[in-house]
């Protein structure tokens, strides 16, 4: 979160890589297995993308493809909300390419809020963040608050069939505008091959 430019091993931009990359190859790797329960379950599966608010503050354009390992004109505040705007379009891509399957697995993002085990706001504080940092006994969740929507989005009854939809304090929420482009989630997931 927020870290210095610097790629992956794999030539990648750091916070994209960990925070999009991984994720969507982990989803990959066992989507299979997934469908395949679901089948023979019967049970819907869910898949929960965990996101950040701070998707919204991201790139103009929502993600640099062009740009995204260029050292140039990078923002880690603004590379760490690409990476999690990346999240709900995935989220909201693969709930789309599910449902034309007709596969019984939601996919949603939550954000699950500041959460008082994140060192984050201890450790890396800069200028911008000391405000954050003084106020975090107030503004921070403990982790049964931080757990609580991404539990509710993964259990509850209530949200059977509920898919593409973006969560906050266990209350459906519309994101920003670039994490409901849809043109914009597909360019995202064409984008994958080329980088994985």
């Amino acid at each position: 979160m927020f870290c210095p430019f610097h790629l992956s091993q794999d030539g990648i931009e750091a916070q994209f890589a960990t925070n999009h990359i991984g994720h969507f190859l982990l989803t990959e790797l066992l989507l299979d297995k997934m469908k395949s329960t679901v089948k023979t379950s019967g049970v819907q599966g869910r898949i929960v993308n965990l996101s950040s608010i701070a998707h919204t503050h991201c790139y103009k354009n929502g993600i640099r493809f062009a740009k995204l390992n260029a050292k140039e004109g990078y923002n880690d505040k603004r590379a760490y909300g690409q990476s999690k705007l990346a999240n709900i379009l995935h989220a909201n891509e693969l709930s789309r390419r599910l449902q034309e399957e007709g596969v019984n697995i939601t996919v949603n993002s939550v954000h699950p809020g500041l959460i008082m085990t994140s060192r984050v706001l201890i450790e890396q504080v800069d200028h911008e963040l000391e405000i954050l940092n003084f106020f975090r006994f107030f503004l921070c969740k403990n982790v049964p608050q931080g757990a609580a929507t991404t539990c509710y989005v993964a259990l509850h009854l209530r949200l059977k069939g509920v898919t593409g939809k973006y969560f906050v304090d266990c209350n459906e929420m519309t994101p920003s505008s670039y994490a409901r482009d849809e043109a914009l989630a597909r360019e995202l997931w064409c984008f994958q091959p080329q980088i994985d």
